[in-house]
């Protein structure tokens, strides 16, 4: 294991400069060998990073050096990095919500567990030697973002099995889709992908059970529909790869859908999106109405990611 050093000297007059490089410091999640000596695994990255908070430090008058270290006892500075305490109390947090769940709660227990979520990402970019404590936080934390949803939609489907076969989008024109009434972000998501990128003709059918849906219907986002979850993929990610989707926008927008819908990776807009989205759930009774409100949403987000942005 290679290891870098940063050795740094600040004035102590300058206290903004110092707050500067301890924060960018303790982001990194280096560990302290003593004041002004810190250590990380030598990572392109990290040599990058503490690179840039050396010239930082001398930009500010200080002193700053970034090296590699052969020290024979090396071996021993993964124990530096042990984050153990830090998960244990992140699973105590996961309890402590679980504890507060119920019908009335699921929301807002859903909106905490997010914070959770972002919380336990940022703990394991900083893990460099990832262990079981890693893992029992993680589910733990999936198994809460699961049962909030599932309250918060009780008919979700549960994962299918079989293997995805890629379709013709011309034998899909001019059909009627159907899924669950009051639809949330897989199915708003998926309805128009549907309408913008399958069926340009589609038509929508808001059922208020699946047990409700016409023989000659697409069902989408239940149990026994056309395209629904299967393994890791959210129904708008099915959809994806079941009519060869494959560009990079309409992969960053799935990224986002699993996210709200199952829970996972944070991409950084997704806690935006979903604001936006119950706030259209909440002003429009019709579900017609919120399917084009929802539009224009993933309209533009689609537009910024094609750009790049």
């Amino acid at each position: 294991m290679s290891w870098i050093l940063l050795i740094l000297s600040l004035p102590t007059g300058n206290a903004t400069a110092r707050m500067r490089a301890w924060r960018s410091i303790k982001t990194l999640g280096a560990a302290s060998l003593r004041d002004g000596v810190y250590l990380l695994p030598a990572r392109p990255d990290h040599v990058d990073k503490l690179e840039g908070i050396a010239r930082d430090v001398r930009q500010a008058g200080g002193v700053a050096h970034v090296l590699p270290t052969d020290d024979p006892e090396a071996d021993g500075f993964s124990a530096l990095f042990d984050r153990s305490e830090e998960y244990e109390a992140l699973f105590s947090a996961v309890a402590e919500l679980r504890s507060r769940l119920s019908p009335d709660s699921a929301m807002d227990v859903m909106k905490e567990s997010r914070r959770l979520r972002k919380r336990f990402t940022t703990l394991s970019q900083i893990d460099f030697f990832p262990g079981a404590a890693l893992a029992h936080a993680d589910n733990a934390l999936r198994e809460l973002e699961t049962d909030a949803s599932r309250i918060l939609s009780p008919d979700e489907p549960l994962p299918a099995s079989n293997p995805i076969p890629v379709l013709k989008r011309e034998d899909y024109q001019g059909r009627v889709w159907a899924t669950r009434s009051r639809p949330w972000v897989d199915r708003l998501a998926s309805a128009w992908l549907i309408a913008r990128f399958i069926d340009p003709a589609a038509r929508f059918l808001w059922l208020a059970s699946p047990n409700d849906c016409p023989d000659d219907a697409l069902g989408f986002d239940f149990d026994g529909a056309a395209f629904t979850h299967v393994a890791e993929k959210v129904t708008f990610e099915t959809l994806l790869a079941s009519f060869d989707l494959s560009q990079p926008a309409l992969h960053r927008i799935g990224e986002m859908v699993h996210y709200l819908d199952v829970g996972g990776h944070q991409p950084p807009e997704a806690s935006g999106v979903e604001c936006v989205l119950m706030g259209l759930r909440a002003t429009y009774g019709d579900d017609g109405q919120l399917l084009l409100a929802a539009n224009m949403v993933f309209d533009s987000l689609y537009s910024t990611y094609a750009k790049g942005k």
